[in-house]
């Protein structure tokens, strides 16, 4: 993954419209139903998915900005690391998992962290409980052999939405087999799926998308109320608490150069073509002036992803990027503009 793709933590919501096709396929029961999503980001397009009837849903993000964000949609969120995350097996209705698309070092290999997420997700649906997955089609091969095991009734979509060709995702519903129907599954079974998921995998893009009106219906079951338990290390108070331990202090002299200041008059005047190249490399960062000439500047560089889509006769979508540096200035410039020097007293 791109270290751009590294600073969201792999964030890339399903669009609202993907979303809302989902949920016609999905069909709730009258009493409470429960339902979870295990990267549940800021919750939009999981309250897309689970919208109507009485739906208890959970979510869990280690983002704890978009945690927080969640929250106001999703009140039983949970901050932290799904994979550290514990929930009764055979409880839940239905599970929507929109994974982050990136490898996971192991001790003796590597695995894609779509397996991961599914392997650790999967069981806590409830036999007949319904699996939403969203991950790129060529993805499909390394969770064929959950899929092949554990769910029936499955259909394959190709999502349409600018940013969902962009990476190539497909959507995966279906239903989970009880403990009779994966006995009476054989491994002649189990590989011809697994063939035929391989296969799909290689041809993701020829996929059907998925459609505006629903070919099939899910019927999730109902549910009571579970209890999500996590039980990893507990991130942003350990980061927040990091600045201030002994070893912090002595490692950071090595690691990180003091910072410098320019201070003095110039020699010559400055005309605005100097003062704008200062200002957007840095050199001026600060608060400098006085009462109505009191200005602050705060600039860094970013790198900015200018896109262009163009469309050809047969309706193929091809996005095309293009990279740039360019200055930008941080939060706290917007911030003096609201509240003036107090914001940083």
């Amino acid at each position: 993954m791109r270290f751009s793709g590294k600073s969201r933590l792999g964030f890339y919501p399903l669009p609202i419209t993907e979303a809302q096709r989902i949920r016609r396929f999905l069909s709730f029961p009258d009493v409470a139903s429960t339902a979870l999503d295990p990267c549940v980001g800021d919750g939009v397009a999981f309250e897309a998915i689970t919208s109507g009837g009485a739906v208890l849903r959970y979510g869990i993000e280690l983002d704890a900005y978009r945690a927080e964000q969640a929250k106001e949609r999703i009140p039983n969120t949970v901050q932290g690391n799904a994979l550290e995350v514990h929930c009764p097996v055979d409880s839940l209705g239905c599970v929507f998992c929109n994974p982050p698309y990136d490898w996971t070092l192991g001790s003796t290999e590597s695995r894609r962290v779509e397996q991961v997420f599914l392997s650790h997700t999967y069981r806590w649906l409830k036999p007949g409980g319904i699996l939403v997955l969203v991950i790129p089609g060529e993805r499909l091969a390394e969770c064929s052999q959950i899929l092949a095991s554990h769910f029936r009734d499955v259909r394959v979509y190709r999502l349409e939405a600018p940013e969902c060709v962009r990476y190539k995702q497909v959507t995966v519903l279906g239903v989970r087999r009880n403990r009779r129907e994966r006995e009476r599954l054989t491994d002649s079974d189990i590989g011809r799926a697994r063939l035929h998921y391989a296969s799909l995998a290689r041809t993701a893009m020829q996929l059907p998308a998925l459609p505006v009106e629903p070919d099939g219906w899910y019927s999730v079951p109902p549910g009571g109320p579970v209890q999500l338990v996590y039980r990893g290390l507990p991130l942003d108070e350990i980061e927040d608490m990091l600045p201030y331990s002994p070893a912090y202090r002595q490692a950071g002299r090595v690691l990180f150069a003091e910072p410098k200041s320019g201070e003095g008059r110039p020699l010559t005047p400055l005309h605005a073509g100097h003062v704008g190249l200062l200002a957007c490399s840095g050199a001026l960062n600060g608060i400098f002036g006085y009462e109505d000439q009191r200005h602050i500047a705060f600039w860094q560089a970013v790198k900015v992803v200018d896109k262009t889509t163009e469309e050809d006769e047969q309706g193929v979508i091809t996005i095309r990027e293009k990279e740039r540096f360019s200055n930008d200035y941080m939060e706290s410039a917007k911030r003096f503009r609201e509240f003036g020097s107090d914001a940083f007293s």
